[in-house]
């Protein structure tokens, strides 16, 4: 479970955190130890389901840059260590996050790649000094950082910095499902390439992958073809070496009372908003169960595709893009194609320890 706690009411103003927030969120971990439920906490929240959370003393008059300037980022980095310090110790805490997708904070952010750079490290750093070794610090992006040309957040970034990778493989992303279909290779496939995508720009060929977000929205993936969808997703995502797990985007359908919210938001939950679960809910339970039960047998790739793009041309490994639409005829033929980086395309111990024999360019 990843639990968002709003940041304006974490810390209301830039010098207060709030101890009784702190104290709620640690004793949520404890409720859902003892119901059998393991927990990421994520610390600057930021953003979440097309609304931002600011606390006030970023704002209007107050204005600053969350990413960029210094006494706003000490600030952030004084949350997590507090949250670290609060929540360390806990055996069913999987670890802290930075915040959910703070790049879509960026729209009222300017910021640099160098500058997201420093942020990053800023604040891992101050996570890991509060919460010790052992738990897992990372962040997360939406997908703009694998497929947006020029945007500040980057693969390398996502890839490179915590402990391991997180990717958001949204099917509504570059209008993935609308522009192939609900039932196409490029929609049932979209997490497996994410998570190949991002083993490519990964430093170490072993760092984990986790497909931390992915989902079922309506009008994207119709209701009759979610439970198909949910199946496939877990299946095909499950032959990637580099998976570390998949977490389901999202619990619960948010309620039609509650107004303004993006029409894909109502209905993304495995569960209605009376709490009555819904065909995709037993589709992935059924799922979960036979790949507990028959663990799939994963085999190394051995053909890779060869990625060549620079940051402000990335958007050719998106949806629409050319290099997304070779890897997938690959993959709809059969083939389950690698990823590696033009640079990287020579390097015969890098491939080796990857297991690529072959590799292939984009013609």
């Amino acid at each position: 479970m990843r639990v968002f706690h709003l940041w304006p009411l974490l810390q209301p103003n830039r010098t207060l955190i709030r101890a009784t927030a702190v104290d709620q969120l640690a004793r949520l971990v404890d409720l859902a130890a003892e119901a059998g439920l393991d927990v990421l906490v994520d610390g600057v929240q930021g953003h979440l389901s097309s609304f931002d959370f600011y606390p006030e003393w970023t704002r209007a008059w107050h204005h600053r840059n969350v990413f960029t300037d210094p006494e706003a980022i000490e600030a952030q980095a004084d949350l997590l260590r507090t949250l670290g310090r609060a929540l360390a110790g806990r055996p069913n805490l999987i670890g802290i996050q930075l915040g959910n997708e703070l790049n879509n904070l960026v729209e009222h952010n300017p910021v640099s790649v160098q500058e997201v750079d420093h942020y990053l490290d800023t604040l891992l750093a101050a996570a890991r000094g509060g919460i010790g070794e052992g738990p897992l610090v990372t962040h997360s992006a939406y997908d703009a950082a694998w497929y947006g040309d020029d945007h500040p957040f980057t693969p390398e970034a996502s890839a490179r910095k915590g402990d391991l990778t997180t990717v958001h493989p949204w099917v509504f992303s570059g209008d993935c499902a609308r522009r192939y279909g609900p039932r196409s290779p490029q929609v049932l496939h979209l997490a497996e390439y994410g998570v190949e995508l991002a083993t490519a720009y990964a430093d170490d060929p072993a760092r984990p992958v986790w497909v931390q977000e992915t989902g079922a929205p309506e009008p994207h993936i119709p209701a009759a073809d979610a439970p198909e969808f949910a199946r496939a997703t877990l299946l095909n995502a499950a032959g990637c070496a580099g998976l570390w797990g998949v977490t389901w985007w999202c619990s619960h359908d948010v309620d039609r009372s509650l107004a303004d919210y993006p029409e894909l938001e109502y209905t993304l939950g495995l569960f209605d908003s009376a709490g009555r679960a819904k065909p995709i809910a037993d589709a992935l339970a059924d799922t979960i169960a036979k790949l507990r039960s028959e663990p799939r047998r994963v085999t190394g790739r051995r053909t890779a595709l060869v990625l060549e793009c620079t940051r402000a041309t990335r958007s050719v490994s998106g949806p629409g893009g050319a290099f997304f639409e070779a890897w997938m005829r690959l993959r709809a033929e059969g083939e389950r194609p690698a990823v590696v980086l033009a640079q990287r395309a020579e390097d015969t111990a890098y491939l080796a320890a990857r297991g690529v024999t072959d590799v292939v360019r984009v013609s």
